[in-house]
């Protein structure tokens, strides 16, 4: 499985980013599919979560209203609007056979990261 990441940038507040996660190796059919990131200092977290067939989308309280998740092909997005500094991380994507849970424990392959720099 290799998840390839990319999109990150540098971004001032309440602007917006487009981060692309191509999934490759095998069928992905019945996965999870989700965005974590990680700021210098803190533990991953989780940010959205997609379904491979779409049915169901999950967000961080976070970022509800602002984050959107969707999937084309095999192509996971993760649209971000209104970004805050707070926002600024590592954003990895990631896939997990585990229905439902958004546990990063649950999650068994990564991507490399892509870095998000929000400034004021």
């Amino acid at each position: 499985v290799q998840l390839q990441a990319s999109g990150g940038g540098p971004v001032q507040a309440g602007g917006s980013l487009r981060l692309s996660c191509t999934a490759s190796g095998r069928s992905f059919s019945g996965y999870t599919m989700a965005w974590f990131r990680q700021a210098p200092g803190k533990e991953r977290e989780f940010v959205a979560g997609i379904l491979w067939s779409g049915v169901r989308k999950y967000y961080a309280e976070s970022v509800k209203g602002r984050f959107t998740i969707s999937r084309v092909s095999n192509t996971v997005y993760l649209q971000m609007n209104s970004l805050k500094p707070e926002d600024t991380a590592v954003y990895y994507c990631a896939t997990s056979r585990v229905f439902g849970s958004m546990s990063p424990l649950n999650f068994d392959s990564w991507g490399q990261g892509t870095q998000v720099t929000v400034s004021s």
